[in-house]
């Protein structure tokens, strides 16, 4: 059983703590600490655990760390938990800058323990049951749109949410990123609240990505096109749609949808799956992950590198949009 303490009690954290006081066979929840003294107090009062006066005093009692703090906090968090050689699982992005999620990937390699990044969307079910689909991708679209929220405001709408799709569109082309294009508007906050990018990458993928948090509805969905294949993955309705185009054998079914392409009119079977997928809670999915990497000394599925390499190319889109950006 791993001890495990959770830093940071606020919307997103007490989410986490109610999930790992659930997950009572893999996790011995110690306790909490959070900043705010007055929300400390209600959050022990609600779940009924303990609440630390310090994030040192939960360090010393744990084997790891659940960091659910604001972005800016993260490195300062992360960084005294390393140094006592504690399993950490922190919610993305990594860190503030490139310069302190660079120290934490040394330091993961120093402390020889596990650091799993929060990239959720790795775990959601309908972005799993397309993996055995998704071979080799040559272009991708996302849209990652969110109602106005003032809680994430603190960083730039790529680091808030764009940065999920790059982490989902990194860990399928396998490939380096060769050139980035970006324009971006800051309307509501001080930093940009809408952005669209164009990655180009080494084996000729283009991926065209838009995400905004000043939208009138909420939508999460991610294409991919590969040769005779288009892939359709709703990660808020955890919905997957999978078109195929197969080449026809013998004689097609009366309700074949047939197409005759090329000038030798080659005739084409469209394929259309859409699988029932399970419903499954993706933040609890990948604290389970996090056990068996610990518990099995395995690479975490969402790595500290991971972490890192979608961080680099935010930071790659954030330096193009200091050149194109309009501010009203």
């Amino acid at each position: 059983m791993l001890k495990i303490g959770v830093v940071g009690a606020g919307h997103l954290g007490k989410i986490h703590i109610r999930l790992l006081l659930e997950l009572n066979d893999l996790f011995e929840f110690v306790g909490f600490f959070d900043a705010n003294s007055q929300n400390a107090e209600a959050v022990a009062n609600q779940f009924q655990i303990k609440s630390f006066a310090s994030i040192s005093e939960l360090i010393n009692e744990v084997d790891c760390l659940d960091i659910v703090t604001p972005t800016l906090s993260h490195y300062t968090c992360a960084i005294e938990a390393l140094r006592a050689r504690k399993h950490i699982f922190i919610e993305k992005p990594l860190s503030e800058t490139m310069e302190e999620a660079k120290k934490m990937v040394m330091l993961t390699t120093e402390a020889e323990v596990v650091v799993q990044v929060g990239h959720v969307e790795r775990f959601n079910p309908a972005f799993q049951a397309a993996l055995p689909y998704l071979k080799n991708p040559m272009f991708i679209e996302t849209h990652r749109l969110a109602q106005f929220n003032p809680r994430g405001t603190d960083v730039p709408v790529v680091l808030d949410l764009m940065i999920h799709d790059l982490d989902i569109i990194l860990s399928v082309v396998k490939s380096r990123v060769k050139s980035i294009a970006a324009s971006g508007v800051a309307v509501v906050s001080d930093s940009h609240d809408i952005t669209n990018a164009r990655l180009e990458f080494e084996n000729g993928c283009v991926a065209n990505l838009t995400a905004s948090r000043i939208s009138l509805k909420n939508m999460r969905k991610s294409r991919f096109f590969q040769k005779d294949t288009y892939i359709s993955v709703d990660f808020l309705t955890k919905e997957l749609e999978v078109v195929r185009i197969n080449d026809v054998q013998g004689e097609p079914d009366p309700f074949d949808i047939i197409l005759e392409i090329g000038k030798d009119n080659k005739r084409k079977k469209i394929l259309i799956d859409k699988p029932e997928l399970a419903e499954v809670n993706a933040i609890k999915e990948e604290l389970k992950s996090f056990h068996h990497a610990i518990s099995n000394k395995k690479h975490p599925i969402v790595s500290v590198e991971d972490g890192y390499s979608a961080m680099e190319v935010a930071y790659g889109i954030l330096s193009k949009l200091e050149k194109s950006s309009i501010h009203f």
